[in-house]
């Protein structure tokens, strides 16, 4: 049970190309965010469709993959676990970030690979 502490698993499509990063020490970050369309029908039987963001981090061999294999409008599946943080921006203000740093992940589109 200690594996679902702190475990999050997401499917959605790429909002924008992967942006990597490396390091001097042969490091690789990929930074990508996915877009998850939820529906359901409001009062009136309208169909609503609402999107939620979610930022995702990959590390090393999945930052490769992701540089090589992913673009923008790809649906993955991830898995992993979330990551909250802070820092202080350009203006000196406090911001807060939560990200899922991704263990796992799979390019589900057919025949793009």
């Amino acid at each position: 049970m200690n594996t679902l502490r702190n475990s999050v698993r997401l499917v959605g499509n790429l909002g924008m190309d992967p942006e990597v990063k490396s390091f001097d020490n042969n490091k690789k970050l990929a930074r990508l965010s996915i877009a998850i369309n939820e529906s359901y029908k409001n009062d009136k039987g309208e169909k609503i469709t609402e999107t939620q963001w979610h930022n995702v981090v990959m590390w090393n061999t999945q930052a490769k993959f992701a540089e090589d294999y992913l673009k923008k409008g790809d649906e993955i599946a991830v898995e992993g676990r979330l990551s909250s943080r802070s820092y202080t921006d350009k203006d000196g203000n406090k911001r807060f970030v939560t990200e899922v740093v991704a263990n796992e992940f799979i390019k589900l589109n057919r025949g793009s690979m």
